[in-house]
This record gives structure tokens, C-alpha cells and sequence, in this order.
């Protein structure tokens, strides 16, 4: 039987949410499963690493990019571009890989344009009141920035129809457990167990 295609992981959340930590937890569960690393216009904070957190490109170069249809999705977001390498992306499932993409819900709808089988999952805060709280314990955004980064989030949670599945980030254990059944449940699917076991499927049918 031919290789099982690899399948494509959308996570999408407000700001706060929690999405970059269930992520880390996952892919540290999962090691099967590739993080898609995207490029970005914006600065590399502390700690972040050129190839492996973000590809760290100048606005030009990634313009350029964009002209010559290098992204699957890209979007401006507080100023700066996010982008998916389509190339990467397409080669990898072809190899039978799993690959996550952490992209915001502009990036979830073109990707879902070009993959409609890829899973899209939404991550809520148990409420705007606690994402307000975990907002403001980073300590590093302005009043205004919290009122917009609320208002966005608002605005995001409103599509939350869209999504396949939906997990609250109300207890941390309870939504990594809850992010990786979404992940193992899609990998048992039948079609794809076919494809994964086809020769010792094969060899515990009956002869025919």
C-alpha cells in the first residue's frame, strides 16, 4: 500500500490563550509531529533562535517572497508579516509527515482554502476575564495594547464555529491531554492505519 499523506494541524487562538504553551507541550508528546516555522518581519525577542523559533527576514526580502508566491498563507499582524513556506509544507506531507501549523485565524482560512481536510483547532480561555488577567501578568504591554489585543480576541472568538474542535485553556493538564487526543484520534483513522500497517494488515487477513 502507498505512503499515508501526512496530515496538516491548524492551532489557532486569541492572544493569552495559551496556544504557544499547549504547542511546546504537544510537539514534546508528539515528536512525530513537525512545527511548521514561520517567517517573520518581526525582531527575534530573547532566547529565540533563527531557523528553529522563527526564519528572521527584512521586510524587503519578504515582500519579494510573497511575489513570487512562496507562501501558503501569510497576514500582517501589529505590523509585522507571518508567513508559511508552501515548498516546506507540501514536501513534507508528501514524505508522510504530521505538521502543525501555530498561525493566526486569517493564515487557518487560506490554508483551509488550499488543504479543506487539514484540522483546525481553536484554544479558549476559560473567559475574557481571565484572558484579561493573563494579559496583564506578562507585564509587558501598554492599556492600549490590552484593550486592542481584547477587542481582537473578541472578534476571533466569534469564529470559533469554523473549527473542528475546541479546547478551553481553563486547566493546563486537562487542554495539553485534550490537544494531543485531537492529534492521536486523527492518526488512528482507518485510511491512514491502512496505509502505515498495509504489510502486517495484510499478512493477518485471510488468504485470498
Amino acid at each position: 500500500m502507498s505512503q499515508a499523506q501526512g496530515t496538516i494541524f491548524i492551532v489557532v487562538a486569541p492572544s493569552g490563550a495559551g496556544k504557544t504553551s499547549l504547542v511546546a507541550a504537544l510537539l514534546q508528546a508528539e515528536p512525530g509531529v513537525e512545527l511548521s516555522v514561520s517567517y517573520t518581519t518581526r525582531a527575534p525577542r530573547e532566547g529565540e533562535v533563527n531557523g528553529k523559533s522563527y526564519h528572521f527576514v527584512d521586510r524587503s526580502r519578504f515582500e519579494g517572497m510573497i511575489a513570487e508566491g512562496d507562501f501558503l498563507e501569510y497576514a500582517e499582524v501589529y505590523g509585522n508579516y507571518y508567513g508559511t513556506s508552501a515548498r516546506w509544507l507540501r514536501e513534507r506531507l508528501a514524505a508522510g509527515h504530521d505538521v502543525l501549523l501555530e498561525i493566526d485565524w486569517q493564515g487557518a482560512r487560506q490554508v483551509r482554502k488550499v488543504f479543506p481536510e487539514a484540522v483546525a483547532v481553536f484554544i479558549l480561555p476559560p473567559s475574557i476575564a481571565v484572558l484579561e488577567s493573563r494579559l496583564r501578568g506578562r507585564a509587558t504591554d501598554s492599556e492600549d495594547v490590552i484593550a486592542r489585543r481584547l477587542s481582537e480576541a473578541r472578534a476571533e472568538i466569534d469564529l470559533v464555529a469554523d473549527y473542528d474542535y475546541v479546547i478551553v485553556n481553563d486547566d493546563f493538564a486537562t487542554a495539553r491531554q485534550d490537544l494531543i487526543s485531537v492529534i492521536r484520534c486523527q492518526r488512528l483513522q482507518a485510511g491512514k492505519q491502512l496505509s502505515r500497517h498495509g504489510d502486517a494488515i495484510a499478512a493477518m487477513q485471510s488468504p485470498r
